[in-house]
């Protein structure tokens, strides 16, 4: 039986609706003050930030080995590049990520495992080789992702990009209003998903900075995070080293550390709880720092 179908024979999966406040990741709990760090390992050959240093099977898992100790509580596997690029098929997809997630599976049994996919078809070999979470990016675009969280128990993030088509980059895109177009369209998913049978406490959303959006666009959302955060649903950002932090500092894709951290650290204040990161120690520190100002 699914984790979803044992949650719901406990009486938990089908009469929650809404979130409780508690977020459910794997077999892990993570409560309203807590924050998770989701460590990036992309097993791509032209990342963006690492270009490629972690498309390698061994050098990724040790990148996950570091991770771990460093403070990481999630793993975030991507096989494709968010960006454009080379054509990767399903099957190459997939090629890239279940065995590794396997792997890690075994050789990580308490981390949780997230896989960044928008393809229904990756996301199900993928739980059904050991992950806990799908990381959809892309805002539905696959509208069979869902249905495959909610069979095999899996929580899902729901993004929002500005109706953008997988690894496309906006053209002019304009907002009456950014967050309240985030706002509507993530929560929109996050109220399909749990009628399609994801257990509530397994959603997150995100505001998903720099997809579909300018520099402007992603600074208001960071902003105005807590209007996001008071829609209930648990917010994740994945801001690290983006091009709306070197856009505004003026600083390369190997020089965006310092404005990572005062990002994360502005969006913990205004109630973000996961935090996708490249270097998961200084976001760990950070976020540390921000529990303790705030008490909890």
């Amino acid at each position: 039986m699914s984790r979803a179908g044992q949650e719901q024979d406990r009486g938990e999966g089908s009469a929650a609706r809404v979130p409780s406040g508690r977020l459910r990741l794997g077999g892990r709990v993570f409560g309203p003050g807590d924050h998770a760090v989701m460590a990036v390992v992309n097993r791509t050959p032209d990342s963006f930030y690492d270009k490629g240093a972690t498309f390698g099977f061994a050098s990724a898992m040790r990148a996950v080995d570091t991770a771990v100790e460093r403070g990481a509580d999630i793993i975030d596997v991507g096989g494709v590049k968010a960006g454009y690029g080379a054509h990767v098929s399903a099957a190459e997809e997939i090629r890239r990520t279940v065995p590794f997630v396997a792997a890690l599976r075994e050789r990580h049994p308490g981390v949780v495992i997230s896989v960044d996919t928008w393809r229904a078809r990756v996301g199900g070999e993928c739980a059904e080789a050991g992950a806990d979470m799908i990381n959809d990016t892309w805002a539905g675009a696959d509208p069979g992702l869902a249905a495959v969280a909610a069979e095999h128990g899996l929580a899902l993030v729901c993004s929002h990009s500005g109706g953008l088509a997988p690894r496309t980059d906006p053209h002019r895109v304009a907002y009456e209003d950014v967050m309240a177009d985030v706002v509507g369209t993530v929560t929109g998913l996050a109220e399909r998903a749990v009628g399609l049978g994801v257990d509530p406490d397994r959603v997150m959303i995100d505001p998903t900075h720099d997809f579909g959006k300018n520099t402007y666009h992603s600074l208001e959302l960071t902003r105005r995070l807590g209007e996001l955060a008071g829609s209930g649903w648990p917010v994740l950002v994945a801001v690290s080293n983006k091009d709306f932090i070197g856009e505004t500092l003026d600083a390369a894709v190997t020089d965006r550390l310092a404005g990572t951290l005062a990002v994360l650290a502005v969006s913990a204040w205004e109630g973000a709880r996961v935090f996708r990161v490249h270097d998961v120690a200084a976001a760990r520190s950070a976020l540390d720092a921000v529990a303790a100002l705030a008490g909890s």
